[in-house]
């Protein structure tokens, strides 16, 4: 487990909402492919492959079934951020990430767990940084009284750990952080110059007319740019 300081440094450089997401494809403008902001056919394709699953969950638990593994309930592109977020932590490529690469790596992903619910997961499903590589622990056996901070994550526990999160996320949380990153001074809406920004930093070229329209048409108040609530209603319909 290398230092995070150069993992830090490149995070900008792997997408992982370093930069505001591009606005939803009904907010006039394409998406990032790792953007955190859904647009809605696919936040409805993701609830409706959730309550599928949950559903088989129901059945094979009461069929006695073991339980579904997380990853199965996300996305191919869900998948892929997870797996690129435990890859750009684990600097010197064990397979492995220790307590600071594990909250940094979950704070890629949009979560900022408090250090009491790291050190439960790593409780959890830590092994000791001594362990051979090719082993692994079953949940919940004895660590050699190894203290929950020093315990490290292989990449199939990090994987049912950040799965476990995005899959139990509220849709509404993740939008709201891609509002945060429009509006980056928490004035409460995005207006035509957040979208000016945004539109400079992904590269799009929209004409001045066009931002314009994006923002009077969205903005039910005229107050002069999207409230949160509008930000909602355009991203889940």
């Amino acid at each position: 487990m290398a230092s995070t300081s150069q993992a830090q440094s490149s995070l900008p450089h792997r997408g992982f909402r370093s930069h505001p997401p591009a606005p939803p494809h009904n907010f006039g403008a394409s998406q990032q492919p790792a953007a955190a902001l859904r647009d809605k056919p696919r936040l409805d394709r993701e609830r409706a492959e959730r309550e599928r699953l949950a559903r088989e969950a129901q059945v094979q638990g009461q069929a006695g079934a073991p339980a579904a593994n997380p990853m199965n309930t996300l996305s191919d592109e869900q998948r892929e951020e997870i797996n690129e977020a435990f890859g750009l932590f684990d600097n010197d490529k064990d397979q492995r990430i220790d307590y600071h690469e594990f909250k940094v790596a979950l704070k890629a992903l949009g979560f900022d767990l408090p250090k009491p619910e790291i050190l439960s997961h790593l409780t959890t499903h830590g092994i000791p940084p001594d362990t051979p590589a090719s082993s692994s622990r079953p949940p919940n056996t004895n660590n050699n009284n190894v203290p929950p901070g020093r315990l490290v994550l292989t990449l199939p526990a990090f994987q049912s750990i950040a799965a476990t999160l995005i899959a139990n996320r509220d849709p509404r949380d993740e939008i709201l952080r891609a509002f945060a990153l429009f509006d980056t001074e928490d004035k409460g809406m995005i207006t035509l110059d957040d979208l000016r920004r945004v539109a400079r930093e992904l590269g799009e070229g929209l004409e001045e007319d066009e931002l314009t329209a994006m923002i009077e048409e969205f903005d039910l108040e005229a107050k002069g740019g999207v409230g949160r609530d509008e930000f909602i209603q355009i991203c889940m319909g």
